[in-house]
């Protein structure tokens, strides 16, 4: 726990909306000060309401994880009010639908400095403040299209892709050092994520062949969402058991459909076994 304070303190981007919404009220149910971020604190009245409606207070910040500066006054900002953070929940995301033809260098950009770079920033204005303390959280949320390449999600899933080879070279020195890391990996989320998504990318784009391939491919992702999505207060909780437990996973995998997704890939669901291994090399 920071020091000055009573309550530990919990510090989420991207919650307007969707999983960083509902993971805000998640936090505060918990006893947690929970310093909620977004982009645009006009778009806050949907999260105070449901807050209020909890029961429970927020802090609503404003922290564009594109921009250097805005990171670091926010960060800044928290650190001298309570003290410290205790759990950094990096949550903002972007989507983009779209094949490597479909993709322009804005959109590659965008979805890179979003998804990568924006975790990569918080994250390295965060621990070194964790490291002095000796202790703290780094959740992330990523995706199983972190761990296994989908199709027109090429710019998304190379963005995630990266966060995950981030934080797996971080997670075990930053273990020896009382930080620990952990991924959050969901498979469908219905959520205004998905929506945002959707609009954010040009389907006109698609001409032939790949105008009848992506057709095929969103009608069977719609039913994918419909049969097995999960909700915002689901990755909430997945969330905040990985900031609370004691000795946290490096990878949760949200649901029994994700795993699946996965599996031909994974073989250590956990990813505890490659964290260890390079930390009894470290130690």
């Amino acid at each position: 726990m920071s020091k000055s304070k009573t309550a530990p303190v919990v510090l989420i981007t991207g919650t307007s909306t969707g999983v960083g919404q509902h993971t805000a009220i998640a936090f505060a149910k918990a006893g947690y000060q929970t310093i909620a971020t977004m982009r645009d604190t006009s778009k806050k009245d949907e999260l105070l309401a449901l807050a209020k409606a909890s029961g429970v207070k927020v802090k609503v910040e404003r922290l564009d994880v594109q921009k250097k500066k805005s990171i670091e006054s926010c960060v800044a900002k928290v650190l001298k009010k309570y003290g410290g953070i205790d759990v950094l929940v990096n949550n903002a995301g972007a989507g983009f639908l779209g094949g490597l033809e479909q993709t322009s260098d804005k959109d590659l950009e965008r979805t890179m400095e979003i998804n990568f770079f924006g975790v990569w920033r918080m994250t390295k204005a965060v621990f070194p403040h964790m490291r002095e303390r000796g202790s703290g959280r780094i959740i992330t949320v990523t995706s199983v299209g972190g761990l296994i390449g989908q199709p027109f999600n090429d710019a998304y899933c190379a963005a995630k892709f990266a966060v995950e080879g981030m934080m797996e070279a971080m997670a075990p020195l930053a273990k020896l050092l009382g930080v620990q890391v952990s991924l959050i990996e969901p498979g469908p989320i219905n959520t205004e994520f998905v929506n945002s998504t959707r609009a954010s990318s040009d389907l006109a784009a698609f001409t032939a062949p790949y105008d009848a391939i992506v057709a095929k491919y969103m009608g069977a992702t719609g039913n994918v969402f419909a049969t097995y999505g999960q909700t915002g207060a689901d990755i909430g909780d997945v969330i905040l058991n990985a900031a609370t437990t004691p000795e946290p996973d490096f990878r949760y995998i949200t649901s029994d459909f994700a795993r699946q997704i996965v599996a031909p890939k994974v073989v250590d669901p956990s990813g505890n076994n490659v964290v260890e291994a390079f930390a009894a090399r470290l130690a």
